[in-house]
């Protein structure tokens, strides 16, 4: 005969079992349900894709090879903006400039999917990472990126405002790397000049010192002038002789004049020749050949400034004409999309998931159950 007591425990323990399907289970999928298709707020999703082209094309292009080697992807240059669409920076700017927080706000109350009107930098960077979702293209170098909002258009301003913004700090990046690229041969130029310039100066002074232009020229026309004199010289004393044939009075006027004519050249002679250091012994020698050879020597100073300037100054102007071909730039390959119809919350799919979670943890702690008082 079967025992009462044990035949009412387990129709208690069965309705146990029932009601906390119920209440852990049931109510709870119930409850879920009811705010995904009552109060959850439709999610639109605009679209983008993008990526970074380095225009890499030398003097001549080919006609089949040319687009190959125009361009080119850069992986790192994508894998920055990556992290920099990501970054708490780009949150701030876009919120000031677009107000994300009241396009995120709260509507219609649902305070699963909305965004507090009040919330920190840190709760909104947070959430751009749940509605904004960046992620590497079937390609290398391509960016895919997924920006949810509430309405449509919202959604699109976001897009081309990142957009943009992407755009802006590739041109940053750009302007960088050419910078860097040229700011040797930059310094390198200003230090030829500031060369040249000394160089330039230098001989300036020396000609200013000395009162000449060039040696060589001051040597020429001096030499002119001393060859004239000797020769005015030797005509004198072939008159002088001349004249000592003829007369016989030694005190003849002529004579006289024709001597004293000869005395003057002489020393005309005599003091050009000391002007160019000629007959003075080695010091009025070492004197003009240290004017001599101060003059070369800042003559072959200045011209191999004016060398080494010239060079400096090639190198510059290919420095900056290969940082100029070596450019990039953001190239979108799909402009920010407008939504038509909502893509999330995905209600099927979020209730499967949330009733399944429910529905194993409810197993689960059924079996847990069972099996202690089975041990009993």
């Amino acid at each position: 005969m079967p025992d009462p007591a044990r035949h009412g425990g387990w129709r208690l323990r069965h309705t146990v079992v029932a009601l906390s399907f119920l209440l852990f289970v049931l109510a709870p999928a119930l409850g879920s349900a009811a705010y995904l298709w009552g109060r959850a707020a439709d999610q639109f999703v605009s679209r983008l894709g993008f990526t970074v082209q380095r225009e890499e094309a030398g003097p001549t292009v080919d006609l089949l090879g040319g687009l190959s080697s125009l361009s080119g992807s850069s992986s790192s240059d994508t894998d920055i903006l990556y992290a920099f669409i990501q970054s708490p920076t780009l949150v701030a700017e876009l919120d000031a400039a677009l107000d994300l927080r009241a396009i995120w706000s709260r509507t219609r109350g649902d305070y699963v999917f909305g965004l507090a009107p009040d919330a920190a930098l840190e709760d909104l960077a947070a959430y751009w990472g749940r509605m904004v979702r960046v992620s590497h293209g079937a390609g290398a170098g391509l960016l895919d990126i997924e920006v949810r909002a509430f309405d449509p258009t919202d959604a699109q301003r976001i897009s081309q405002a990142l957009l943009a913004r992407s755009s802006d700090m590739i041109n940053q990046l750009s302007a960088i790397a050419r910078e860097d690229a040229i700011a040797h041969a930059r310094g390198e130029l200003e230090r030829a000049e500031a060369r040249l310039s000394a160089a330039r100066m230098k001989l300036t002074g020396f000609r200013n010192t000395h009162q000449l232009i060039s040696p060589e020229m001051d040597l020429q026309s001096q030499a002119g002038v001393l060859g004239t004199l000797e020769e005015q010289q030797a005509q004198v004393m072939i008159d002088i002789d001349l004249l000592r044939d003829t007369v016989r009075n030694v005190s003849d006027p002529r004579l006289k004049h024709a001597e004293r004519r000869l005395a003057v050249i002489e020393e005309r002679i005599r003091a050009e020749r000391e002007k160019l250091g000629i007959g003075q012994g080695d010091q009025g020698d070492q004197a003009y050949a240290d004017i001599v050879g101060e003059f070369e020597r800042l003559m072959a100073e200045r011209d191999f400034a004016e060398r080494a300037y010239a060079a400096t100054l090639a190198n510059y102007d290919a420095a900056a004409a290969e940082a100029r071909r070596k450019s990039r730039y953001l190239a979108a390959y799909m402009e920010p999309t407008l939504a038509e119809s909502a893509e999330h919350p995905r209600r099927v799919v979020l209730f499967v998931m949330v009733a399944g979670t429910l529905f194993l943890l409810w197993a689960i702690g059924t079996l847990a159950g069972y099996s202690v008082r089975d041990r009993r």
